[in-house]
């Protein structure tokens, strides 16, 4: 049951983010927008209320309540950033704004955005990890809560893998093409 609150409250997530920038963008309804923007936290709280009551509940802990306490992680490191990603799109698309800026290609600003993009999965893991341990201490059952352990090295796993683009960017930063070459002069001699 909880995937399917899980599922549900990501598909919320689109459908109320979407019907916030439809309201503040075509229909000019900008207390309307922000308030429905606003709504868009209440489901990390509609998750988290309900694999609390599950566990409190007495369910042994699996992997619907790891993966909870991931998609509340990320929500909360990635959540801004992803509606401002789409308010670009939508100011841009509905409101003559400028076009979306998108991430940087080269260089210094694109080893800078992988930072800031591992800086907010380590924040999300970080979250997750303290809601794992948090309902790991409500349980106070190692036998009910083995699922959930096993989710804190997962999550390491991830970050562990995420950061190979941070570092392979930093040391061998994108640099743009130059447009005197040709694809000629880039074939292997033979």
């Amino acid at each position: 049951m909880l995937i399917a609150v899980i599922a549900g409250c990501e598909i919320g997530f689109w459908i109320v983010l979407a019907a916030g920038l439809a309201a503040r963008y075509p229909l000019r309804l900008r207390r309307t927008g922000a308030a429905l923007l606003l709504c868009v936290p209440l489901l990390d709280v509609v998750l988290l209320a309900a694999t609390v009551i599950d566990l409190r509940g007495g369910a042994t802990a699996g992997t619907g309540h790891g993966l909870a306490a991931a998609y509340l992680g990320y929500s909360v490191a990635f959540g801004h950033s992803m509606v401002r990603w789409a308010d670009e799109r939508f100011a841009h698309r509905f409101a003559g704004g400028p076009p979306p800026s998108g991430k940087p290609k080269y260089g210094v600003a694109r080893v800078r955005y992988e930072w800031r993009d591992f800086g907010k999965a380590t924040l999300a893991t970080a979250i997750a990890c303290a809601l794992l341990l948090a309902m790991i201490a409500l349980v106070g059952d190692a036998d009910r809560t083995e699922a959930l352990t096993a989710w804190l090295g997962r999550l390491g796993v991830v970050l562990a893998i995420w950061s190979i683009w941070p570092i392979s960017t930093t040391l061998w930063p994108p640099k743009p093409k130059s447009p005197d070459t040709t694809p000629a002069e880039h074939a292997h001699p033979r």
